[in-house]
């Protein structure tokens, strides 16, 4: 069976399928009912629509859910849960009709984290799923999956896994993020402040909040540089020197060519280097941002540790994380666990803050920025689908899909709490307490 795909700019809802809302035993969508009602808490504010034409759900409903294959139900019966769902529509063989944050909402809402079928439905729905030719050994996952295997968080392992999800491709990358190409949360100090400017107004602050505009030719760690961004905005505007470094060969090359291009190759530095090979150096400053989650849980003090031991009395560490309350890991089952940040933790802020203090860090600020990313992900969404077939192109359907939902998820998330993102800024106090830091915010607010 061809699937049929559509551009998201072009997905409208459909027209009535040919069954009723109480459809007949024998579409599909009657065959599958006992599956779905078992796969949601409550019914969802979408229409669903089937390979066959037949549908039920309110005509009215917020969005629609084609399924259009029944590998999409095998993928399910295997794996009842938002990893079965995440693979089916990276697949292809379901599609989200309308505007994508009201459907994954209303999805999000009613699909708990795992399924237990209850023993009628089991029977029921395995009788359907036979009628239907659903049965049968587990699909291939997509090839945009990774399940990286080593030791966790060795070197060898997290290049393989920041490859998988940096390496997609820079022309993929500058059509989601825009000219700024920053790969974390933009600062909107206006509600319809354009995104490059947003950006480098958190870049600005980023730069304030570590005193680079207090001495003139400071030296910045920019760790987990990506493209070089905030590197360029520090040496071109605060004359600092910096050091940005990456395990992503693509981003290390574009950040290159961006800092030649912008003049600033005698005092910007990019290097293709783990962390954990920064040894015998010494920086003013240092700046982690969307660094920390790659870290995970069991490195996070030895990580700390070390940017403690780059420092001199008074130097500076801003670590811009997101978080998550009580911490969440990244495991096998979850969408992004497979397809987006393999082995990567939203560790709790208060927790990190703990591990910063234990290796000798003093903690002077603490600033959320939950819903600047929010909004920062809507902007990239709507790039991702103004651009679609250009996306297609460049990275594969695919893995053009993997984006839009996890992005679209995570706008979501961020803009209910469930998850947050926090700037902490720490200090290496000198022997006798010194801190040299501003003794109010106004030097950056």
């Amino acid at each position: 069976m061809s699937i049929t795909r559509r551009r998201p700019d072009q997905i409208k809802t459909t027209g009535r399928p040919r069954s009723s809302d109480q459809p007949d035993g024998t579409t599909v969508a009657a065959a599958l009912r006992p599956l779905f009602d078992e796969l949601f808490t409550a019914q969802p504010q979408v229409r669903f629509e089937f390979w066959d034409g037949s549908a039920f759900g309110s005509p009215d409903a917020l969005g629609v859910v084609r399924i259009n294959s029944p590998v999409a139900v095998r993928r399910v019966l295997w794996s009842p849960n938002q990893l079965g769902l995440g693979r089916a529509y990276v697949s292809g063989e379901i599609d989200l009709d309308g505007d994508i944050f009201v459907v994954v909402t209303a999805l999000r809402d009613t699909v708990p984290p795992d399924v237990h079928f209850g023993g009628r439905a089991v029977t029921a729905t395995l009788a359907a799923a036979r009628r239907l030719g659903a049965i049968g050994p587990p699909p291939p996952p997509p090839p945009e999956e990774l399940r990286p295997r080593g030791r966790p968080h060795s070197k060898r392992r997290d290049a393989r896994v920041v490859q998988h999800h940096y390496d997609v491709g820079n022309d993929f990358y500058r059509l989601v993020l825009g000219p700024a190409m920053t790969y974390s949360c933009a600062r909107f100090t206006e509600p319809d402040m354009a995104l490059e400017q947003a950006q480098g107004s958190k870049h600005d602050l980023i730069c304030r909040k570590l005193g680079l505009h207090e001495r003139p030719g400071m030296r910045l760690l920019d760790v987990g540089c990506g493209w070089g961004s905030l590197a360029i905005h520090a040496a071109s505007t605060y004359d600092a020197r910096v050091v940005g470094i990456t395990i992503s060969p693509s981003q290390a090359e574009l950040a290159r060519q961006r800092v030649s291009d912008a003049g600033l190759a005698a005092q910007v530095d990019i290097r293709l280097q783990d962390y954990r090979d920064l040894q015998g150096e010494t920086f003013d400053v240092i700046a982690s941002v969307g660094m920390f989650e790659h870290v995970g849980a069991a490195r996070m003090g030895e990580y700390f540790d070390l940017l403690y031991r780059l420092l001199p009395p008074t130097g500076r560490l801003l670590n811009h994380a997101i978080s998550s309350v009580g911490g969440s890991r990244m495991g096998r089952r979850p969408f992004l666990g497979r397809y987006v940040f393999p082995a990567g933790a939203f560790i709790d802020v208060s927790v990190a803050q703990q591990e910063m203090e234990r290796v000798g860090f003093e903690i002077r600020d603490v600033e959320s920025m939950r819903e600047h990313y929010a909004m920062t992900l809507r902007r990239w969404v709507a790039n991702l689908e103004a651009n679609w077939d250009r996306a297609v192109a460049l990275a594969g359907e695919g893995r053009a899909r993997v984006w839009r939902l996890y992005m679209t998820a995570s706008a979501i998330g961020f803009e209910d709490a469930g998850i947050s993102v926090h700037q902490v800024l720490a200090v290496k106090t000198d022997g006798s307490g010194g801190s040299a830091v501003p003794p109010t915010r106004h030097d950056w607010v």
